[in-house]
């Protein structure tokens, strides 16, 4: 599926983290601001034959501040055991839209997602070293900038 692309890539740390999940959000007060929220959160991964992992969740992006936003990127970076950088994919408002995802919050709306990506995980000790974050960034209809950063954790089901 085309909404499985995006958050496919996002999932690769998911092979991955015992820790909490985090979000941090900035923007301008009085202006148009976005929270991301995924859940479960740690997301639970279950085994569906051999390697092969199914990473169900949900993904909300709701705008807070009273104004509507466009989403402008998504970036997701993978982290290994330390926060060492490992892998990044970043996608812009165009590549969303092509994707089949909605790139416009109404003012205190929410944009809602359902996704199940499946993934190999050769070793399972990675369920307990890898993690994740999400970005999303967008501009409000006054041209103000504001982002939200989750990060995405996993346990093994």
């Amino acid at each position: 599926m085309k909404h499985l692309a995006i958050i496919a890539l996002v999932l690769l740390p998911l092979a991955c983290a015992h820790r909490a999940g985090t979000t941090k959000s900035t923007s301008t007060p009085g202006r148009g601001a976005i929270k991301l929220t995924i859940t479960p959160n740690p997301v639970v991964a279950m085994n569906v034959g051999g390697n092969t992992y199914e990473f169900p969740f949900d993904a909300v992006v709701k705008e807070t501040g009273g104004h509507p936003v466009t989403i402008e990127r998504v970036t997701a970076n993978v982290f290994a055991a330390g926060g060492i950088p490992v892998a990044t994919e970043s996608y812009d408002a165009a590549k969303i839209q092509s994707l089949g995802f909605a790139s416009a919050v109404q003012a205190k709306g929410e944009i809602h997602y359902r996704f199940a990506p499946r993934k190999e995980v050769p070793d399972a000790s990675l369920f307990t070293s890898v993690y994740g974050d999400i970005r999303v960034e967008g501009i409000d209809d006054n041209g103000s900038r504001t982002t939200t950063t989750t990060t995405i954790t996993l346990k093994k089901g």
